[in-house]
């Protein structure tokens, strides 16, 4: 078998892949985040996969992160978290048992920053999640088999402490929209600040936090409402288009390459998150490895990334809103946290007509 590999653009996969087999072109399989699942289920992009023989090989979470009404749509291939990464030559270890105390013990390395978290302009939701969470404001319900369902968990009281709560850290200067991304990283790996709130994708691979010879610990993220801390976690697969010309190869390739451990060892290797199959997990390349073991033991604490289509109307609004009130542009936080509550919801039950 030969397989025609092509490199792309993450942040354009999405959106080509799903124009590209809407117009019955395109590659047979492409990568992409478990999250994706609704928008391409709606849209009729994927096919399912049957992973029926293998499925005793993988994470029961990592496949029912791309299972939808009992049909599995993708091959699992890592599973990704965020959680707090520490400077170990600025702090030696960590005492916080709140978020507030770990911005206290980080203003003791006397460095610009305490805790780098990653907003921008726009605002960054999946990386304030944990923060969110902690205040016991979960994006959406869930069924009585732990399914999301489409009505939204964060309003009233503790959706307005998390607002508020972002409106202090705006204030006293933690949280600033300036902080994008890229500054964030920079700035951590420039040692300027003890703790960033980030994932695997900066602590390995090129031009990562171990590359430039940082020192380095992964701990989890403290609360900062009082309810646990719990970051999404996002899950990393292959996806099979509706309109594959080589559906039985596509197929073989799917389930009886990728999914094997020595396949997923090698995609850890390369990328540094944690793999989905079981026996890869006790390789000792990963067992190890104390940096994928500090984001699996995260990891092992958080909630499934949605992916039901409702998903698509949060995070634009969601991440604006964090955005604005770490700013100070939102000034009345319970106000315009019900505001968004309200436009979310129409966003929703327009998109579901």
């Amino acid at each position: 078998m030969t397989v025609n590999l092509v490199r792309k653009n993450f942040g354009d996969l999405r959106a080509d892949f799903g124009s590209q087999v809407a117009a019955g072109e395109g590659p047979d399989i492409t990568i992409g985040a478990n999250d994706w699942l609704g928008e391409f289920k709606a849209n009729g992009v994927v096919a399912p996969v049957d992973l029926s023989t293998v499925a005793d090989r993988l994470d029961p979470a990592a496949v029912h992160a791309y299972t939808s009404e009992e049909q599995t749509y993708g091959v699992p291939y890592a599973m990704e978290n965020i959680a707090l990464v520490r400077n170990n030559a600025l702090l030696p270890e960590t005492n916080a048992a709140t978020f507030d105390d770990l911005i206290e013990e980080a203003k003791g390395a006397g460095t610009d920053y305490t805790v780098l978290i990653q907003v921008g302009d726009v605002g960054d939701a999946f990386h304030m999640y944990p923060i969110q969470s902690s205040f016991g404001a979960p994006i959406f319900e869930t069924d009585a088999e732990g399914n999301y369902t489409d009505t939204l968990a964060m309003a009233g009281d503790p959706g307005h402490k998390f607002a508020e709560y972002l409106q202090k850290l705006g204030s006293e200067g933690v949280l600033s929209t300036d902080i994008n991304d890229s500054v964030a990283k920079d700035q951590f790996k420039a040692g300027n600040a003890p703790y960033i709130v980030t994932g695997p994708w900066n602590t390995s691979g090129e031009e990562s936090f171990l590359e430039a010879g940082m020192d380095i610990a992964v701990l989890p993220i403290p609360s900062a409402g009082g309810e646990p801390a719990m970051p999404f976690m996002g899950v990393q697969g292959f996806y099979l288009s509706a309109n594959s010309k080589n559906t039985l190869l596509a197929q073989m390739f799917l389930v009886d390459y990728l999914t094997r451990s020595d396949v997923q060892l090698e995609l850890f290797k390369a990328g540094g998150r944690t793999p989905a199959n079981l026996e890869a997990r006790n390789d000792p390349a990963f067992a190890n490895d104390a940096i994928a073991a500090g984001f699996a033991e995260v990891g092992a604490g958080s909630q499934l990334q949605p992916a039901i289509p409702a998903m698509n109307e949060v995070w634009t609004p969601l991440g604006q809103e964090q955005a604005d009130l770490i700013s100070g542009k939102a000034t009345d936080a319970a106000g315009t946290w019900d505001e968004m509550i309200a436009n979310i919801e129409s966003a929703i039950a327009k998109s579901a007509q």
